[in-house]
């Protein structure tokens, strides 16, 4: 059974998106988020939080997070660029959402354990046009199922911004 953990436009500033659980919040430093990763646009290193960086700067993003018991395939056909990484959310840590200094956030019901985690984007190269664009341009749909720690993976990248971060995070990999 899915389970809806948010469903939201979310009014974001420098793009910044993140789940929480413990000492953890986006400083910039992208090493640190992207240590030993392939994909620059889900940071999952640090362990303490989950950075995914929308393509819009300010404005609304419509954001769906979901809880599902297992992965279904990849929806090629209907997202442009779809990359997966894993978390563990410590036992009795408090997951929560936020934005760009904690400007706006709340709680996600998600319990302890580890999860694959499936970021699907649509509209990465409108929302990175129209970074100031006064409606929606770009949505996210974050899809995560109970699952063993494993390395990141790139399902999917065909929009120009998803391959710039890409990139970025190829030619400054870095490991622990």
């Amino acid at each position: 059974m899915v389970r809806v953990l948010l469903d939201e436009l979310i009014e974001t500033d420098y793009g910044q998106f993140e789940l929480c659980w413990g000492d953890y919040g986006f400083d910039g430093d992208f090493d640190r988020n992207f240590a030993g990763q392939v994909n620059g646009l889900v940071g999952a290193a640090s362990g303490l939080g989950l950075y995914v960086n929308l393509a819009r700067r300010s404005g609304g993003s419509p954001v769906r997070i979901v809880l599902t018991p297992e992965p279904s395939p990849a929806d090629v056909t209907s997202w442009e660029d779809i990359v997966e990484v894993s978390i563990a959310i410590p036992s009795g840590a408090e997951v929560v959402w936020s934005v760009w200094y904690e400007e706006d956030g709340g709680g996600i019901d998600l319990p302890s354990g580890t999860y694959r985690v499936r970021v699907n984007a649509c509209g990465r190269d409108a929302g990175q046009q129209g970074e100031f664009a006064d409606g929606a341009v770009d949505r996210y749909l974050l899809e995560l199922w109970p699952a063993p720690v494993q390395p990141d993976a790139i399902i999917q990248s065909t929009s120009a911004d998803a391959d710039y971060w890409h990139r970025k995070v190829g030619s400054r990999r870095v490991t622990r």
